[in-house]
């Protein structure tokens, strides 16, 4: 195995014990499943070199029927190991949406090992909702989100449910989720 395919297995890990596992993401199951979700391992070291990738991997996705690929899991994991660098990052990776005419058709969420909510302790559970083995960025379809919305969806539900979740879990009960 090569360093991108245990990347790629350690995520695919977390998907399917914490994602789909847990239900933190109730539309992440059926996408993979039809193997329509795109696994990218970046080699980039710094942020310019990711918002290369990042520029390719959207692209890539916007040239792909949503029946081929669904969605990007672009990891990276020798870039932005600080969630404080992450964090600012998205602001740029945002920009780099509207400068490639993207917007309103792409858009990126975020996970990170050190994810922290805004006015959250780093040790508190609820993080979890977005930590990940490594930092990634989750390049998803508009029209997917929508379609999502448009059949029940509701993001502040799913977010109170996955907080939920988590505290009833707790620290222990994530931690023996990679036992």
């Amino acid at each position: 195995m090569t360093d991108s395919d245990d990347i790629v297995s350690d995520t695919q890990k977390w998907l399917e014990r914490a994602v789909i596992g847990l239900r933190l993401c109730p539309y992440a199951a059926p996408v993979y499943s039809a193997n329509r979700l795109r696994f990218c391992v970046s080699e980039a070291r710094t942020p310019e070199e990711l918002l290369l990738d990042l520029a390719r991997e959207l692209r890539t996705l916007e040239s792909k029927s949503p029946v081929e690929c669904e969605t990007t899991l672009l990891i990276h994991p020798h870039a932005l190991g600080e969630f404080a660098d992450y964090n600012d990052f998205l602001s740029v990776a945002d920009t780099l949406l509207t400068e490639l005419d993207l917007e309103g058709e792409l858009q990126i969420a975020s996970f990170h090992p050190g994810y922290q909510f805004a006015g959250s302790a780093p040790d508190d559970i609820e993080n979890y909702t977005n930590r990940s083995p490594y930092p990634m960025l989750h390049l998803l379809r508009e029209a997917s989100v929508a379609a999502a919305i448009a059949g029940g969806a509701d993001a502040e539900v799913i977010c109170d449910a996955n907080m939920r979740t988590l505290r009833n879990l707790g620290a222990d009960g994530w931690a023996g989720l990679w036992r």
